[in-house]
């Protein structure tokens, strides 16, 4: 019986795929990412005894869900920024050192494929995240965070993700600005390299290598790269993500984290490419998912893709039961913590009121800052947005709502003129200038038509500089006069205790580690002080965070009142006071006077 040749040349092209392809001739993946959890671990928030809000347990059921389909695997990835932000990260960070690590056991039940190291992973310190890396089933990444002593990654740079023979490379990086904020350290043996370097130097290797189908990029960095006065030529820019997407060739996806926005959207790269960029937005809100399609090529034996996206949110998911039974012993550990009395509190502290100029929310910081320093002056800022710490009792729960962050305290020495320079800086990234009685306190992003953008996220008004940037001061009087141009504003009128402030003197300022290492850019484009000359400037620094200074004073000063230090206003008053309605109903609305 003879055979077409037609016929004969198909079933040897067939044997010969079969043979050496060893791949599906189509498959569908679906990833999904999270992003800036800040320990929302729980569908419970600790600090206001509030129920349910979003949480890895509502995650837990969407993921669960998804691995059911049929003819869709699925990869999951997290990109960071996970062990800051809530008692319970907190609580495992600090106060339980010995049992594995609340984010690792997450990260293990959900069984992730890779996490990228965040910014505030690393503010815990050396401690907690190497700890984390043995206590993980998955990679943590990181390319960027280079070894001082081999100039090997610090993190594993990429990991290699295996679904039926097609293989996904995912390369993590970090933001480069994390010696901007945090001690040395917290970060010592490692330095940060500049991501689109970076990016460049590892898709070579990768490519080399690997010979990867789909190449994704997991970078705990924002898009914005605008943000704070950079560029697409500032070297270690912070939010680098669409800069990597659009000059740096062979990525398919860049998924983001970083600056909580939420991001879908499309660029092209230097081959004219398209190149995904997608991120959620944070605290398990909701989860960034890419689909892919693969369709093989047998001539050029590779494979054509298809993708699409979307941000899911979670709140349409039930929490998980399995997850909440497993992790329910330590959510009752969480629930005593916050809850353990700690003194009392005789004075009303708002946040809001901070925002729109000086508070006890602020001035209780200074207070805990001269008590700890000595210092002649005291910088903070406020660093919630909305929130409330009424009089009478006061519970670790509270101490998270007046100070968020873990930063550590510095004494550093300033003159009077960067000082000045300092305060000029901070108040031209809070207030707009006004002019009328129509015009704002604050200043705000606007359009090209000059109206106030709103977030899409939570329609409040977009402020142009963010509010735990809002820095004042206390141990000099003096005024921010706001029909001035922007660096012309602050007048000092004096040292708070009677004496002549000179601008020629040294003083010693209290501040946060965050500012004292140039966050925010007031000591560095402010005061004018060479990133490389901060390091000299300090003078002193506390060996635990502020929250922990914090409790102590309360503890050993109950009942606590907060000393109103009044010392500096914005003039001229009664055209403020107008600015400051303005704002109150445009930041928080009626709720302001309740």
């Amino acid at each position: 019986m003879r055979f077409p040749t037609a016929l004969i040349i198909s079933l040897a092209l067939m044997a010969f795929t079969s043979c050496n392809q060893d791949r599906p001739d189509h498959l569908k993946i679906r990833v999904i990412q999270t992003s800036d959890v800040h320990g929302a671990i729980f569908p419970v928030d600790f600090l206001n005894q509030q129920q349910p809000i979003a949480s890895m347990a509502h995650v837990s059921s969407f993921v669960k869900k998804q691995r059911k389909l049929r003819g869709t695997e699925i990869i999951l990835l997290d990109n960071g920024d996970m062990l800051q932000g809530d008692p319970s990260v907190y609580y495992s960070n600090f106060m339980d050192t010995t049992n594995k690590h609340i984010a690792s056991r997450v990260y293990n039940y959900l069984n992730y494929d890779a996490v990228c190291i965040g910014n505030h992973d690393i503010e815990p310190g050396h401690e907690v995240y190497d700890k984390m890396i043995q206590e993980m089933n998955m990679p943590m990444l990181g390319a960027n965070a280079v070894k001082n002593e081999d100039l090997v990654p610090y993190f594993k740079p990429y990991h290699i993700i295996n679904r039926q023979g097609v293989r996904i490379a995912v390369l993590g990086l970090t933001t480069p600005a994390v010696p901007t904020w945090l001690p040395e350290k917290i970060w010592e043996g490692m330095h940060f390299e500049d991501m689109v370097q970076s990016a460049e130097k590892w898709m070579k290797i990768i490519k080399k290598n690997e010979n990867p189908d789909l190449i994704i990029g997991l970078l705990h960095s924002g898009v914005d790269y605008t943000y704070n006065g950079q560029d697409e030529n500032t070297l270690k820019n912070e939010n680098a993500s669409q800069l990597v997407a659009e000059k740096v060739a062979g990525f398919d996806i860049i998924m983001v984290g970083h600056d909580h926005t939420g991001w879908n959207k499309k660029v092209l790269n230097t081959a004219g490419e398209e190149v995904l960029i997608l991120g959620p937005t944070s605290r398990a809100r909701d989860v960034a998912v890419a689909d892919i399609e693969f369709f093989y090529n047998a001539n050029s034996d590779t494979y054509e893709k298809e993708i699409n996206s979307m941000i899911v949110a979670t709140g349409d998911q039930e929490p998980d039961a399995e997850y909440l039974k497993k992790f329910g012993a330590f959510q009752n550990q969480i629930t005593e913590y916050v809850s353990r009395p700690v003194g009392k509190i005789a004075t009303k502290m708002d946040s809001r009121k901070s925002i729109l100029g000086p508070a006890a929310f602020t001035d209780i910081i200074h207070m805990l800052q001269f008590d700890k320093t000595g210092a002649d002056i005291s910088f903070t800022s406020p660093l919630s947005f909305n929130t409330i710490v009424d009089t009478g009792d006061i519970f670790i729960k509270d101490l998270f709502k007046l100070y968020r962050f873990e930063n550590l305290l510095y004494t550093m020495k300033l003159t009077g003129d960067e000082i000045d320079k300092f305060l000029e800086f901070s108040y031209a990234l809070w207030f707009g200038g006004m002019y009328s009685e129509e015009d704002h306190l604050i200043k705000y992003r606007r359009d090209e038509f000059g109206k106030i953008k709103m977030s899409p996220n939570n329609s409040r008004a977009l402020t142009a500089g963010q509010y735990f940037n809002y820095a004042s001061a206390a141990g000099i009087d003096y005024t921010v006069d706001i029909t001035k141009p922007e660096g012309e504003r602050v007048t000092i009128t004096g040292m708070s205790n009677g004496e002549a402030f000179d601008c020629n003197r040294i003083y010693t300022v209290a501040m946060n580690s965050y500012r004292g290492n140039g966050g925010g850019g007031h000591l560095i484009k402010g005061s004018g002080i060479p990133r490389e000359e901060i390091p000299a400037r300090i003078v002193a620094t506390t060996q635990k965070d502020l929250r922990f200074y914090l409790y102590e004073y309360i503890k050993d000063h109950s009942p606590v009142i907060v000393q109103q230090y009044n010392n500096w206003k914005i003039i001229p008053e009664e055209l403020a006071s107008k600015g400051r309605e303005n704002d109150i109903q445009l930041l928080f609305g009626n709720s302001f006077y309740e």
